[in-house]
């Protein structure tokens, strides 16, 4: 294991990427390996909320984004191809041959590209509310896009698309999936365009892994029609609408999420 000195937290486990970049990982849990991916501009905290729903079962590994967290953070293009190569650099750094994949949102756009250069290290594939890329999927509206740029309404407008309002009501932040609030502002811009830029339509169907393909009903910020162009690209591919939920629906409706997650994993 390599260990490198970060801040004040002391010396914390990372995985050296293909040009020398440090990216930060952490583990938990015993058994088979279960990757977990976050979304844009996010660290591993995404998924604190539900990481105890797998490591129970799972050895889970998440890691921080170049860019966010521990890891280090070039200012240099940014690529989903890019940021899968990271996740294969901490699946060597663990002598892990194969690891089952579950990524959500950029998350989800960056499993796709482990699951197509790197078939022989996925197990089982999930793909949370995602696409496979501008050109050919459904890209959130000119609208929001304007209002998650406004500097007063932003926040409130990602709280929105992320969670439902009675939700909200009843479960006080902060919430874990608004962004790295330590990251740096050009490195936001970075995972901005990188996920923007993403595409891999002419390759899904070089998946060859069992995907499931999870989507919240009422999502907007990644709207949940892209379901169907997936599972339509994908050979082995079934898909799974959570009703009512929107884009963080493996946070809000985690006591259906992540049973459907295990239930896949768990099938032969």
């Amino acid at each position: 294991m390599s260990l490198a000195r970060v801040g004040q937290t002391g010396w914390v486990p990372y995985a050296t990427a293909l040009d020398g970049v440090r990216i930060g990982y952490q583990l938990s849990g015993e058994g088979q390996p279960l990757i977990l991916l976050a979304g844009q501009s996010n660290n591993h905290t995404w998924w604190d909320p539900v990481r105890a729903d797998f490591s129970s079962a799972y050895q889970t590994i998440t890691l921080d984004w170049r860019g966010t967290g521990i890891s280090d953070k070039p200012d240099e293009v940014y690529t989903t191809p890019g940021f899968a190569e990271d996740v294969v650099a901490v699946l060597d750094e663990l002598g892990l041959p194969t690891a089952h994949v579950y990524g959500t949102s950029m998350g989800g756009r960056v499993a796709q590209w482990i699951a197509i250069n790197h078939p022989d290290r996925v197990s089982k594939l999930i793909l949370g509310c995602t696409s496979p890329g501008p050109a050919h999927g459904y890209e959130r509206s000119s609208e929001i896009r304007r209002a998650l740029a406004d500097p007063v309404q932003g926040g409130r407008v990602l709280v929105d698309l992320m969670y439902t309002p009675q939700w909200v009501a009843a479960n006080p932040p902060p919430y874990p999936v608004l962004g790295d609030r330590d990251m740096p502002p050009y490195a936001k811009g970075l995972h901005l365009v990188a996920s923007n830029k993403h595409e891999a339509w002419d390759r899904l169907p070089d998946i060859i892994a069992p995907t499931l393909i999870l989507h919240g009903s009422e999502d907007i910020f990644s709207p949940v029609a892209n379901t169907k162009v997936l599972a339509e690209r994908i050979p082995d591919s079934r898909v799974e609408i959570i009703q009512g939920a929107r884009h963080a629906y493996f946070h809000e409706c985690r006591a259906v999420a992540s049973p459907l997650v295990l239930s896949f994993l768990g099938s032969s």
